[in-house]
């Protein structure tokens, strides 16, 4: 996917995607000692790690509101626009909410890259916000030698439709909306290894907007949602059982994976980031392995994604399925969780 007219912007940042983020055990320590509101109007804030804070302005009306930007995950900037408000979008919508404006956030050198890349990342991010059926309304540059770009979203909902992450209870099974591996994926492309049909498959993942899984999951009853972003499935899973004080079962076979994902993971050298690594020694402390399951499936359920789909528990038996089955929640030490 790479254009001889545009730099290789994977290889202007140290790192790629939602894998860029901060430990998630120092967030999770800095974010429980920030003071909390008392405001009676904040339904959702930082208690639980939710995808977005929710504000009521009515009884029949509530403003949700969320920020996300990252590294270049993708060497093509208008992906790269792409991939990177679809992921913006998705909080709004893990919070059974639909998006009504963003604002742009970016850090970009004009001197060293000129404007047209910057041109392309703003019109891939537009045209995504557009069919979200949202506006882009304004937002804000600085002058930076490593890019990064994302949206700051606004979106409604009925506060008493809000879909929380901590509202799950044992005996509900959960659905994956989206494969995962996409750390893998742009791990590879920065290392100049995995071919484009790889590069090709984990784009079109990434730029799936989870608007019509989040309608599904609600068609589905819903309990509780999450999206799975760069804390891995295992990291978003852990504390979406935190949250509603349950464990869960996780069958790692049922997971799926971004086409040539497993490949790339059993190769002698597998395309592993830096956030997946810290996702993994984080989660020690609460995954029980079956010894059956092997490196590259382990690895998988801690990849760094960016931009993925819904984790959605919702009651056993729930029609039509709100994507793949991948395990259920049970009575347990909250936030534990068996993989098998």
């Amino acid at each position: 996917m790479d254009s001889p007219a545009h730099p290789r912007l994977t290889q202007l940042s140290h790192g790629a995607g939602c894998a860029c983020k901060l430990p998630p055990g120092l967030v999770h320590e800095l974010v429980s000692a920030l003071p909390r509101s008392s405001d009676p109007a904040l339904l959702v804030g930082q208690e639980t790690i939710d995808d977005a804070a929710v504000y009521r302005v009515s009884d029949a009306l509530a403003v949700v509101t969320t920020v996300d930007f990252f590294t270049p995950i993708v060497d093509d900037p208008y992906d790269f626009g792409r991939v990177a408000a679809t992921n913006a979008l998705s909080d709004v919508y893990a919070m059974g909410a639909r998006p009504v404006t963003a604002l742009n956030l970016v850090a970009y050198s004009v001197d060293e890259l000129g404007t047209e890349p910057l041109e392309e990342i703003l019109g891939g991010g537009g045209d995504v916000v557009r069919a979200a059926g949202a506006a882009v309304v304004g937002g804000h540059s600085i002058d930076d030698r490593e890019p990064k770009y994302g949206l700051a979203v606004t979106g409604l909902v009925d506060p008493d439709r809000i879909v929380r992450n901590s509202t799950a209870g044992a005996g509900d099974a959960l659905f994956l909306s989206k494969p995962v591996g996409g750390g893998v994926a742009s791990t590879a492309v920065k290392r100049g290894i995995g071919g484009n049909e790889v590069e090709a498959a984990a784009v079109a993942v990434m730029t799936t907007l989870n608007r019509d899984a989040a309608e599904a999951a609600v068609a589905a009853g819903v309990t509780a949602m999450t999206d799975v972003t760069g804390y891995g499935l295992l990291g978003h899973l852990h504390e979406l059982c935190e949250a509603s004080g349950v464990a869960a079962e996780v069958e790692a076979s049922a997971v799926p994976a971004i086409e040539g994902v497993i490949e790339l993971l059993r190769g002698s050298e597998p395309p592993i980031a830096g956030g997946t690594r810290r996702n993994r020694e984080w989660l020690e402390l609460w995954v029980e392995w079956d010894e059956r399951i092997g490196e590259d499936r382990r690895w998988l359920l801690c990849d760094a994604m960016t931009s993925g789909g819904l984790l959605v528990a919702a009651p056993a038996g729930a029609s039509p399925e709100p994507g793949v089955r991948i395990g259920a929640l049970v009575d347990g030490p909250a936030g534990h969780m068996r993989v098998r």
